[in-house]
């Protein structure tokens, strides 16, 4: 928190910056044609893990938000859906069930590896990295 009481945001910028800058590497067709293909995986795996890292800080600041506008009674002990629900009615976000979808990309990649899991997991980082901007926006222009 700041002196004037708002969430300090720092953290969750650099982290939303760090994965859009990586996948907008795994979008380049230049730079992917010049890798091998273990440098590739290995380019995707860095954008699971920024993925995991920075929905963990999403979640939490998320819920810190809603404790400090909403009252942690409100918010203390509820489920994620729950938390979500909350976010999207105080419009911190537009759809519950996309991140939910987060949520569940976010707990296959900490429990299970497969190729087709961390597919699923690196499209899920893309879909996450334009909802995390906009959260980021939103929260920056609410923070007081």
């Amino acid at each position: 928190m700041t002196a004037g009481g708002g969430l300090v945001l720092d953290s969750f910028d650099q982290a939303v910056t760090a994965l859009d800058r990586l996948l907008a590497q795994t979008e380049d067709p230049g730079v992917l044609a010049s890798l091998d293909e273990v440098t590739r995986r290995g380019l995707k795996a860095g954008c699971i893990q920024y993925f995991e890292f920075t929905y963990e800080l999403a979640w939490k600041f998320i819920k810190r938000w809603l404790e400090r506008q909403v009252g942690g009674t409100y918010v203390d002990g509820v489920s994620r859906r729950e938390l979500f629900r909350l976010a999207a009615e105080h419009l911190l976000i537009e759809d519950v069930d996309l991140w939910m979808d987060f949520h569940k990309a976010r707990n296959l990649t900490s429990h299970t590896y497969s190729d087709a899991a961390a597919e699923d997991a690196y499209q899920a980082a893309r879909r996450f990295c334009h909802e995390a901007k906009r959260l980021l926006a939103v929260l920056e222009s609410r923070n007081d």
